[in-house]
């Protein structure tokens, strides 16, 4: 009775096997015979109907650039970015840099002067005076304002230093008139108002610049236009009528701004060109309104 029901198990059990090794072969095979149609629709394929698909190159990530010469590769591959324009390049930018922060320095160093020159309430140079000019009119402090003024003091006797300043006087005059116009008056100045009379003073200036504006007056109107300025100057005592002396003064120009504030002092020592630059730099520094009429 047992062996009649294993047969038919054996049975069954040899057909569900050859069914189990038949299944993994189908899909082996499958899975081959499946793959290539895979990847043939997966190729990009060109179309010759479609003219915008007929020309197809690879893509590249990076550009390469053609030399002409193995030469000029190694000599590329020797410099890297720097060449003979970038050099040049740098150095006028370090040629320009230096001259700027040399012309900063210069200009900061002028303000300086001119700010310490200036007092607080009355200045320590210039103030209040009354005078009458060469050609008989008053002129007061007021009248300096709206140029810089260049002032002198001197007097028409004398031999030989007040000839020569006035020259260089003459000098910076002209100096300053090519580079800014007519943004400067020259005043000259007397200590000697007991023989210097405007008319004298007029005919003295004319010898050295037309431009030049003669002053003079009482000697204690002098006395309080030298106390301004902060000049020294000294008569000889018992001065007989028509004696001939000499007067000891000091030897500065005065520069002032055309607000009517002392700005620096030039003694001797300076040169018409040395001179001149410092009067023009000061101008060119200048941020408000001056009269050129």
């Amino acid at each position: 009775m047992a062996l009649l029901l294993l047969k038919p198990l054996r049975l069954a059990e040899r057909s569900v096997c050859q069914r189990c090794i038949a299944l993994p072969t189908q899909r082996t095979f499958a899975s081959v015979s499946q793959n290539p149609k895979r990847e043939i629709r997966s190729r990009p394929t060109a179309s010759f109907d479609n003219p915008t698909r007929q020309h197809l190159q690879p893509f590249s990530s990076s550009t390469r650039r053609a030399y002409k010469t193995v030469q000029e590769a190694k000599s590329r591959y020797r410099l890297g970015p720097f060449s003979w324009q970038a050099g040049i390049l740098f150095l006028f930018a370090g040629v320009g840099m230096t001259a700027y922060f040399r012309y900063e320095k210069a200009r900061m160093a002028r303000t300086r002067i001119a700010e310490a020159n200036k007092g607080i309430g009355r200045p320590l140079v210039g103030g209040p005076f009354h005078l009458t000019d060469h050609d008989g009119k008053e002129f007061t402090e007021e009248n300096l304002k709206g140029k810089y003024s260049l002032v002198y003091f001197g007097f028409t006797h004398c031999p030989d230093i007040c000839p020569e300043e006035l020259d260089k006087m003459a000098g910076m005059i002209d100096k300053v008139k090519d580079r800014h116009g007519k943004v400067m008056k020259p005043v000259f100045i007397s200590c000697d108002p007991a023989r210097d009379t405007p008319e004298v003073i007029r005919r003295y200036l004319a010898e050295f610049h037309e431009d030049m504006l003669g002053m003079t007056g009482t000697w204690q109107e002098v006395k309080d236009v030298c106390k301004a300025y902060r000049v020294y100057f000294s008569t000889p005592p018992d001065v007989k009528p028509g004696q001939d002396y000499l007067v000891d003064h000091s030897i500065y120009f005065y520069l002032m701004d055309p607000e009517g504030d002392f700005v620096e002092a030039i003694g001797r020592n300076f040169t018409v060109d040395a001179a001149a630059k410092v009067i023009n730099d000061h101008i060119a520094d200048w941020k408000g309104k001056i009269d050129k009429s």
